[in-house]
């Protein structure tokens, strides 16, 4: 049975700050339109439009792809952006980079696939709330929160 939020394997859809766009729940919600932080498009959210760790102009001058090629690395952005997603939503930018950085992308989005996919169907876990976007969509429309991870 092919899921509707099957997270897409790519390397397009990890952000330059080691977000993976595909366990997003603006990229979820959006049915996948986005293509991720490195290409432009008009069907981005205005979260990705407005990022200005996207937009670095030292990461974009010097043509890098991912924030830890930078020498100053983490920046303020960076470090306060992992920090909220530390506390909210059980992931870490800052760790993703170190993973990519050591390990590769190749075992990163392996990683990624195993952490994030539903156990029970098969589809994505959205990390800015803990549901499967295929099997759980009636307990996230039933929250009055819908990006934390408890009520």
């Amino acid at each position: 049975m092919v899921h509707a939020n099957i997270m897409p394997i790519t390397k397009q859809l990890i952000a330059p700050c080691g977000m993976n766009c595909a366990i997003c729940a603006a990229y979820l919600r959006e049915k996948n339109k986005c293509p991720g932080c490195l290409f432009k498009n008009k069907n981005k959210p205005a979260s990705c439009v407005y990022c200005l760790i996207k937009k670095c102009p030292k990461r974009l001058r010097n043509g890098w792809a991912y924030c830890f090629h930078c020498d100053t690395c983490p920046c303020d952005r960076l470090e306060h952006i992992d920090k909220r997603y530390r506390a909210h939503y059980h992931m870490s930018m800052l760790e993703n980079l170190k993973y990519i950085k050591h390990k590769g992308m190749r075992a990163f989005l392996a990683d990624q696939r195993k952490k994030w996919t539903c156990k029970k169907c098969g589809g994505t876990i959205c990390c800015h709330n803990g549901l499967c976007y295929s099997c759980q969509l009636d307990v996230l429309k039933a929250k009055k929160r819908k990006y934390r991870w408890k009520e």
